[in-house]
C-alpha cells in the first residue's frame, strides 16, 4: 500500500513539472521578438550618362586596352559582339571611349570608337600616362660588329671628254664650175649635132 503511494507522487510530480515546462514555452512563444535597430546603408549605384554597344566585325569581338590608343597601352581584355557596357569618358578627339570593365585596376578600360555603337553624352576625361615597357632593347656592341660588312672604297672612273665630232660638208658639184669638165649642155649639144650631121649624110646617099 504504502509503495503505490509512493509511485502515485512520482508520477504526480513528473506531471506536475511536464506541465509548468509547457507553460513557460507557451509565454516565451508569445511573446514578441525584439527588433534589432540600426541604420541599413543604402546602394547607392553611379548615374550612367552613355552606353557602348559591340558592333558587328570581322574579328567576332572588340580589344579593349588600358588606354587610348594601340601604341603604349596593352590588350587587357575583350568584348564580344553584341555585349553593353556602361560609358564613362571619352578622349578629346573622341576616338576612344572610356567604358566600365571590372577586374582590371580602377575598373576602367578603353575601346576604340569605330568598334562601338556609343549611346548618349560621354564627357572628355584625362587620358592615363603611357606604360613604360617592361624591358628597354639593348645592343649587343660585339654581336652586331658580326653583321657589319665593311665595303672597300672603290675610286670612281675618271671622265674623258671625247674629241669633237666633225661632220663633213657636201658641196653640190653642179653649183660649182669646174675648168676641167664639159658643160653637160654643151655635150647634149654637140651630140645632137652629130645625130643631125649622120641624118644627112644617109638622105644624100639614098639619092
Amino acid at each position: 500500500m504504502r509503495q503505490r503511494k509512493i509511485i502515485f507522487l512520482v508520477i504526480s510530480g513528473l506531471m506536475f513539472g511536464l506541465l509548468f515546462l509547457w507553460q513557460i514555452v507557451q509565454v516565451q512563444a508569445e511573446r514578441p521578438g525584439q527588433i534589432p535597430t540600426g541604420s541599413v546603408p543604402t546602394v547607392t549605384g553611379t548615374p550612367v550618362d552613355g552606353w557602348v554597344l559591340v558592333l558587328d566585325n570581322e574579328q567576332g569581338f572588340a580589344n579593349v586596352r588600358s588606354g587610348p590608343g594601340t601604341m603604349g597601352y596593352d590588350i587587357i581584355g575583350v568584348l564580344v559582339i553584341g555585349q553593353r557596357v556602361p560609358a564613362i569618358g571619352r578622349t578629346t578627339v573622341g576616338e576612344w571611349i572610356q567604358i566600365a570593365y571590372p577586374g582590371v585596376p580602377g575598373g576602367v578600360a578603353w575601346i576604340y570608337k569605330d568598334l562601338v555603337d556609343l549611346q548618349g553624352n560621354v564627357p572628355i576625361v584625362e587620358p592615363p600616362p603611357t606604360q613604360t615597357p617592361r624591358t628597354t632593347p639593348t645592343i649587343d656592341p660585339t654581336l652586331a660588329a658580326q653583321f657589319l660588312v665593311e665595303i672597300p672604297p672603290t675610286r670612281l672612273p675618271t671622265y674623258t671628254a671625247p674629241p669633237p665630232l666633225v661632220l663633213p660638208t657636201f658641196v653640190d658639184e653642179s653649183l660649182v664650175g669646174n675648168p676641167t669638165r664639159l658643160p653637160m649642155g654643151l655635150i647634149i649639144i654637140g651630140m645632137a649635132v652629130v645625130g643631125l650631121f649622120g641624118v644627112l649624110i644617109s638622105l644624100l646617099r639614098g639619092r
